[in-house]
């Protein structure tokens, strides 16, 4: 389909058109979910844990799916991308299960998930591209070993902040909104067909913080989150500055990543540290500061957009 649009349109034209039909299409299917979706049990040690109980859960794997569908349709897919659509599907279909699972599913087999599919996703890179790296104006040549543990550690970090970040309406979709479109329009010349499915997949967000927004009918899950924390860490590594992830995506680092510093800490370590910070760092400012979740969303939201702005300025 991709080449018979392209015969008659421009490329900016195909994106825009895969925008719209991306959005109506992902938009029509969370207003009619699939049946076999599981409803949010509640979390008993979140803030407002409670009011999410019996809402839809784990609706990424509806706009996850939808992405998929568009790429093929609109974007010029090769190997290396099929290979990486393929794994975005696996970490989807992993945190689906986990969300429709009666007991939640032990850390350390998801951990274990999570090393395969980063293993998998880097050595494709290593395959395609090489293994240079820009740092500001200079460019490094990463020896492949080295380069193999730092993605892989890339891709951990960010499908868990991902993840942890995912506790109030609209605020992980909304981050990841603003770290997409912010790689998308600084590394576009780079990134080529992966800024125009950057683009595809903010229309799949925007639908679904359609029904998010607070106060949300739906939750997008671990199905969603993991999924996206995935996807965002592939397109850190094409954009050739992987670094630029720690600004770009900077809110969602520290929001959850607090987190998973204490927890490492205390289980591996026995220290602790922040005793009086709540985790995630978005249950610590409604909690303790009284913010509410719009505060939080539009609060972090400003915060990551002007970090996008910094991160122009350095590159």
């Amino acid at each position: 389909m991709y080449s018979i649009l392209e015969h008659y349109l421009s490329t900016n034209h195909i994106l825009m058109i895969g925008m719209i039909v991306t959005f109506i299409l992902t938009f029509f299917l969370l207003e009619h979910p699939f049946s076999f979706l599981p409803s949010d049990q509640g979390r008993a040690f979140a803030v407002n844990g409670s009011l999410s109980k019996g809402k839809l859960r784990g609706v990424g794997f509806i706009f996850v799916l939808c992405f998929l569908i568009s790429s093929v349709l609109f974007l010029p897919i090769d190997v290396e991308y099929v290979i990486y659509a393929i794994l975005l599907f696996a970490m989807m279909i992993s945190g689906y299960l986990d969300d429709a699972s009666k007991t939640p599913w032990n850390e350390y087999k998801k951990g274990l998930i999570d090393l395969v599919i980063s293993i998998v996703a880097v050595l494709t890179y290593m395959n395609f591209n090489s293994t240079t790296i820009c740092f500001g104006a200079d460019e490094i040549v990463i020896p492949k070993a080295l380069f193999l543990i730092l993605g892989v550690i890339l891709i951990w970090v960010s499908v868990n902040v991902t993840n942890c970040t995912d506790g109030v309406d609209g605020l992980c979709a909304s981050l990841c909104s603003v770290t997409l479109l912010a790689f998308g329009v600084l590394f576009a010349p780079i990134l080529q067909k992966y800024a125009m499915a950057n683009f595809l997949f903010l229309s799949v967000l925007f639908a679904y913080l359609y029904f998010n927004s607070s106060p949300s009918s739906m939750l997008m899950g671990d199905a969603g989150s993991r999924a996206l924390g995935f996807y965002i860490a592939v397109i850190a590594l094409k954009s050739t500055h992987p670094f630029i992830y720690i600004l770009l995506a900077a809110v969602m680092i520290v929001d959850g990543g607090i987190g998973l510093v204490k927890i490492a800490l205390k289980r591996f370590l026995k220290i602790s540290i922040l005793k009086k910070t709540r985790t995630p760092l978005h249950d610590h400012v409604r909690k303790n500061l009284g913010w509410s979740d719009t505060q939080v969303v539009v609060r972090f939201l400003i915060l990551q957009t002007v970090l996008a702005a910094v991160a122009y300025c350095l590159i």
